[in-house]
């Protein structure tokens, strides 16, 4: 049976441990399963740069864009019941998202990062981003396409998952809020008991209050509580794109489902098919604009963006990326801002979860995430 090599991932845990002496961040959880077995399962180093608080497997992280993975999985799945289609234009679910080009814009547009938006990291100056109502007023009135849908990869920050989260929202047959679809279709059927929208109270002591450590060029202000970030301590927000709070455990159960094929003990989200579709690239070979950036400021040769419905999927090409480069081409998943990864290499049988603190800047969050995939890789015999 295929297994991992044991000292290969003492070498993994030591060459992390290094990272953390080095200061180059704080410290890490992670999971690798393989064939549904974990092989590595450590929490390394510190929740803080105080060093006074040791990292536990089961702390609780703020996942910033990880949590647009949950949002595309209910997208996808309520495709699969028939709420609406890839083809379905944006505008026919949410009637005051018009003008073009962007009305043109289908629900395939936006999984895929190709919806024409530009990334907009927050649509009016001064904005709380904690209210799913208020934050698609504001994409609706100042979020405007620059070229017809289909043309360029663009990465979403925030826009693309606002209005997918809204549609959720006007489709559901019982008419929920997000935050309850969520909630009910996804985190309670996979056992994903340390997983919420907002900073549930019970996971506060396990906590790890983020340190953007100046990385974020926006702050994430709550009404309630004092700090540039405080959102991501607030129970209360409905926010699609960066909202969430996990643990490794939970983030490795959504992998798995994946891993298997949309179903994990028993309960099935999505259909083989639909994610066989969804780890498949859709951008042809466009960049994808904002890591485009980040290659050209450091001096990096340019990637295709290599995007699926919903996913980033590792490619063929041989580059910087946060997925690996011994990884297979098939692998894919999902990160967050400076922190978080997960992915699944269908060809090795592979799950990685992995959540930090001390958040990096982009590129040195690629270059982490890059050697650790590759030395994840590197253990599988």
């Amino acid at each position: 049976m295929s297994s991992f090599d044991k000292s290969r991932l003492k070498h993994l845990k030591a060459v992390i441990e290094a990272d953390v002496a080095s200061g180059a961040y704080y410290g890490a959880v992670l999971r690798v399963m393989r064939g549904g077995v974990i092989g590595f399962d450590e929490a390394i180093g510190q929740a803080y740069g105080s060093g006074t608080q040791a990292l536990a497997t089961d702390s609780v992280f703020s996942i910033f864009s990880t949590t647009k993975a949950f949002t595309n999985i209910l997208i996808l799945r309520a495709i699969e019941m028939g709420r609406f289609a890839l083809t379905t234009r944006v505008a026919d679910i949410i009637p005051e998202f018009k003008g073009p080009p962007r009305e043109r814009a289908t629900f395939f547009h936006l999984l895929s990062h190709t919806s024409g938006l530009p990334g907009v990291w927050i649509p009016k100056p001064g904005m709380y981003l904690d209210r799913l109502d208020e934050l698609l007023e504001a994409v609706v009135e100042n979020v405007h396409g620059t070229v017809e849908p289909g043309m360029r990869c663009d990465y979403s920050p925030l826009a693309n998952h606002v209005l997918m989260g809204e549609a959720l929202r006007r489709t559901d047959p019982k008419g929920r809020r997000y935050q309850d679809i969520l909630h009910e279709d996804l985190f309670e059927p996979l056992g994903m008991t340390s997983t919420s929208m907002g900073l549930r109270g019970d996971l506060r002591a396990r906590h790890v209050k983020p340190d953007m450590r100046g990385t974020v060029p926006i702050k994430h202000l709550s009404r309630t509580i004092e700090g540039d970030h405080a959102l991501f301590e607030d129970p209360d927000v409905e926010a699609p794109h960066v909202g969430c709070a996990s643990t490794v455990p939970d983030l490795s159960r959504f992998a798995e489902m994946l891993r298997r094929g949309g179903e994990l003990d028993g309960v099935r989200i999505l259909s083989p098919r639909t994610i066989e579709m969804a780890r498949q690239v859709w951008t042809q070979d466009f960049p994808n604009e904002l890591y485009r950036a980040v290659h050209l400021r450091m001096g990096w040769e340019e990637m295709p963006a290599y995007m699926g419905l919903g996913f980033n999927v590792r490619g063929t090409k041989i580059g910087l990326h946060q997925l690996g480069t011994l990884t297979s081409p098939e692998t894919f998943g999902n990160y967050g801002a400076g922190s978080a990864l997960f992915w699944v290499d269908p060809a090795l049988d592979v799950s990685f979860a992995c959540l930090t603190a001390g958040v990096m800047t982009q590129a040195a969050n690629i270059e982490r995430f890059q050697k650790l995939s590759d030395l994840v890789v590197s253990a599988c015999i």
